[in-house]
């Protein structure tokens, strides 16, 4: 319905490739020397690429897409975002699914719904129609009014569209699908202006605060009251800020903007990779997988958001979301339904108990055929409590471990043995005396109490904190004052998504001391954050205030 891709979107090829290389050059990077950083410019993601579209459109106009993949920065995908690129051939099926959704938009078992007028005549352009339309769901698209200049090139865009195809609604795809792909949409572009209250200060302007907070706490772009408030200037006031703020970690979008974060955070996207052994562990089937990871995701949502409880007792609970796949490997009664999460506590004499001791986690740091002490130490390590474990060297020699056929018993033994090689105990002892906290779960979490006939010894310590189990190991990363530290930063740079400046990174080592009175309850946090002066603090600018970047004007 709507034009090839290399006729019409040339000039938006040049434009996304100009934002890329704004976000690549450290254009949006954070400042050592001031308490604020750049507005930033990010990339979307697909979460947020289908939460925008599915809240804009509906769920069934949703296409299928895949982005390329986000380098990981500073244990976020989200910061990583900050430097993504968009290349030609990143937005060929970009291109290919924004056409699709406009196509849906305007077909005729939509269009009644979704278009908010009626062409005089469906075979021919109506400007006033169209820029009804297009002024609507570009500001819900591209988080701010569109400019008098961009709404006009959309709707002369639909109107020779239109004329060409003698389609009225053939011409409205062909100007949507180019909103789809222009960066407006899919970057987060953050905007400064002077601040009238303070003379010779910066801020984000109403619009970027509104889309800072949707993506933080909803993963989506702001909601029609949310860009109204923008409009009126409410975000630059403390009630007004408030007043959004309740509303929104009250709504049940937040339970979405949760997933998002520990997601995120828990590195789940990798378990996308995560195979295992049909032969050494047949009970761990791909719809296993699929609800292992869930698993852990609904556990978090009953923990923190349904019952608001301290994010440091997910480490030590006995309550968790269980499935009827899911049973089996637990060792539970099976539940009612194939679809179905129950909530389930574990009894008392469980080995099990926490986060750490979830099929997850447990598959997630392992290998395809055995557990892995190192990667679950390591996981633990750089995941939860952001410390970096460094990679082995090129040269080290991994057979005592890797070979199922030596003459040692279990994993403690082979590390052991492993470990003689002094280029590896430095690094070893920083996840080894962790992981081994969990070996009585094999590679696809099932316990055992044996392995290879010899008793499995999980006693171990974690920075000096003694344990003789998993149940023990969670009780003391419950307490180990890093969890703290790396919960508050990494939700930090989520929220901002671009590394922490100097002045913000102390603003945060602040965070422990407030909620360790209060407990550590997500909403809380998220306040800790919002309500922070750094929060919102931008660098000065230089020059008069940031112009919005168009496709139009980088087209040439």
């Amino acid at each position: 319905m709507s034009a090839p891709v290399k006729n019409w979107t040339k000039p938006v090829r040049a434009a996304l490739i100009a934002f890329s290389c704004l976000a690549t050059v450290g254009a949006t990077g954070p400042s050592s020397t001031s308490g604020g950083a750049d507005p930033s410019l990010r990339l979307i993601s697909v979460s947020q690429y289908r939460n925008i579209l599915q809240s804009v459109f509906g769920a069934d106009v949703l296409p299928k897409v895949r982005f390329a993949p986000v380098k990981r920065t500073d244990g976020l995908l989200a910061v990583g975002s900050s430097a993504a690129v968009v290349t030609p051939g990143v937005l060929d099926p970009l291109d290919s699914a924004a056409r699709a959704v406009a196509e849906r938009v305007v077909d005729p078992l939509h269009r009644d719904t979704l278009i908010p007028c009626k062409p005089a005549s469906a075979s021919s352009a109506d400007e006033a129609c169209a820029q009804r339309f297009l002024s609507r769901v570009g500001l819900m698209l591209y988080r701010r009014p569109m400019t008098q200049q961009e709404l006009t090139e959309k709707v002369m865009l639909a109107g020779k569209a239109a004329a060409r195809s003698k389609d009225f609604y053939s011409g409205l795809a062909t100007a949507l699908s180019s909103m789809l792909v222009s960066p407006n949409f899919l970057f987060i572009r953050e905007n400064a202006e002077v601040d009238p209250a303070r003379p010779g200060q910066w801020r984000l302007d109403g619009y970027s605060k509104a889309s800072r907070l949707s993506f933080f706490l909803w993963d989506s772009a702001p909601d029609a009251e949310l860009l109204t408030a923008a409009s009126r200037g409410d975000l630059h006031t403390p009630e007004g800020l408030k007043r959004q703020v309740e509303r929104m970690t009250a709504s049940p979008l937040l339970t979405r903007g949760a997933r998002a974060f520990f997601t995120d955070f828990l590195a789940l996207e990798a378990y996308d990779n995560v195979a295992k052994d049909p032969v050494i562990y047949p009970a761990f089937t791909q719809k296993v997988a699929q609800d292992a990871r869930e698993q852990i995701l609904r556990t978090i949502e009953d923990h923190l958001i349904t019952r608001g409880e301290d994010y440091r007792d997910l480490f030590t609970t006995r309550r968790i979301m269980l499935s009827a796949p899911l049973a089996g490997i637990y060792g539970t009664p099976l539940l009612a339904g194939p679809s179905e999460w129950k909530p389930f506590d574990l009894p008392a004499d469980s080995p099990r108990a926490g986060l750490l001791t979830q099929i997850g986690f447990l598959a997630q740091y392992a290998h395809p055929g055995r557990s892995s002490p190192t990667r679950r130490g390591k996981g633990i390590r750089e995941v939860l409590l952001c410390q970096h474990v460094p990679d082995p060297p090129p040269n080290v020699d991994f057979s005592i471990v890797e070979d199922p056929n030596a003459h040692f018993s279990t994993a403690r033994q082979r590390l052991v043995a492993h470990n003689t090689d002094p280029t590896c105990r430095g690094c070893h002892m920083m996840t080894d005396p962790i992981g081994l906290g969990l070996e009585k779960f094999d590679g696809a979490g099932q316990f055992r109490a044996t392995e290879k006939g010899a008793a499995i010894d999980t006693s171990g310590n974690l920075d000096g904190a003694a344990f003789t189990d998993a149940i023990g190991l969670g009780r003391a990363l419950r307490d180990n004052p890093t969890l703290k530290s790396c919960i508050s930063n990494r939700l930090y740079a989520f929220g901002v998504g671009r590394p922490l400046t100097e002045q913000e990174s102390e603003v945060v080592e602040q965070f422990p001391a407030v909620l360790d009175k209060s407990g550590y309850r997500f909403k809380d946090m998220l306040r800790l954050v919002i309500f922070s002066p750094s929060f919102f603090a931008i660098k000065p600018q230089k020059g008069p205030a940031m112009a919005l970047l168009t496709e139009q004007n980088h087209a040439h």
